[in-house]
């Protein structure tokens, strides 16, 4: 049986952890979960934010499901997620981002990776204040990073069966930052003759994102760059409750939940599963319930285009406990 650390960060998690588990059983697989609370979760029981057991058990298995890691809500500083992404050593986000039928959106026919480096740029947060009223924010960029992720970036583009992608920078300005991370890009595509290179500024990337977004396969991008342009995605498609996250590392996938709240600004029983549900059907595909996966897969979609339950957020009124309903039924 396949164990699967399950990380719970608190919040509506709790709701969106139960209806998944109830989703993946429905379908017929059956997992070893090995659950551990972490961020708000963890530390309004007196452990710590990151518990040692946990860091152990994902990096012994390789493989864990994850909701969103709250902070308390006067702790305005700290973000536990990239924290959790620190200590596991994650380094790659890849976020699908593609139509899921039923949910309306601004275009059809989107379907391309956008691939995000996560251990530096100006998203390390190394900053500080010079003097009263200046401050100094560092944008890091390092050769050994740049190619260690345009290597996976081009090898999971490949094993997709994709044909091109865009490497996204400000390399126009940017000289030395943008330049290198751009220099290794092209160093690295000369191993990949079948994937053919593309170049493009943020800036253009964001505008042809909003008016032809179909022209692309797969875009690499910065820490800073890729955060900006994930949630564009999200918007492309839907919103942020039809986007997921896969984070990778040395011989670790988390597949993420990006979108989560507390129960008291959303309500209990009010969250929609499906920004869980949705990493979970890629974890089931990478470990071997293809079939599993596509069944709820399609569950989802007939109940989306059935059009009659929806959580708030998706512009209906049904609980979380209503639309896991509908979605087993649909199985």
């Amino acid at each position: 049986m396949q164990k699967i650390i399950f990380v719970q960060g608190g919040g509506i998690g709790f709701d969106q952890e139960q209806a998944v588990r109830r989703i993946i059983s429905a379908a017929g697989v059956t997992l070893d979960w090995q659950t551990f609370p972490a961020g708000w979760a963890s530390q309004s029981q007196g452990l710590p934010v990151l518990p040692e057991e946990m860091l152990k058990a994902v990096r012994e298995t390789g493989i864990a499901l994850k909701t969103k890691l709250l902070t308390p809500p006067n702790n305005s500083l700290s973000n536990f997620n990239i924290q959790f992404r620190k200590e596991l050593g994650l380094y790659a986000s890849v976020r699908p981002v593609h139509n899921l039928a039923g949910l309306p959106s601004r275009f059809s026919g989107v379907d391309f990776l956008l691939i995000r480096e996560i251990t530096e740029d100006l998203y390390t947060s190394t900053e500080h204040e010079i003097v009263p009223g200046v401050v100094q924010s560092f944008k890091i960029v390092t050769e050994a990073a740049c190619l260690r992720f345009f290597r996976f970036a081009f090898e999971l583009v490949k094993k997709q069966g994709r044909k091109s992608m865009h490497c996204i920078h400000k390399a126009n300005i940017l000289k030395l930052a943008d330049g290198l991370y751009l220099d290794c890009f092209r160093r690295v595509a000369r191993d990949y003759p079948d994937i053919q290179p593309k170049e493009m500024i943020v800036d253009n990337c964001c505008m042809q994102m909003v008016s032809r977004p179909q022209q692309f396969e797969a875009l690499a991008a910065g820490n800073l760059y890729g955060d900006l342009l994930s949630d564009l995605g999200a918007g492309l498609v839907g919103g942020i409750s039809s986007t997921l996250a896969i984070n990778h590392g040395q011989g670790i996938r988390v597949y993420d939940a990006i979108h989560g709240g507390s129960r008291e600004s959303i309500g209990p029983d009010k969250a929609n599963p499906l920004p869980l549900l949705l990493p979970a059907i890629e974890m089931l595909k990478e470990i071997g319930k293809g079939k599993a996966a596509e069944r709820i897969s399609h569950a989802i979609e007939t109940v989306l285009l059935a059009g009659k339950t929806r959580t708030a957020d998706l512009g209906g009124n049904a609980s979380t406990t209503e639309f896991t309903d509908a979605i087993v039924k649909a199985l």
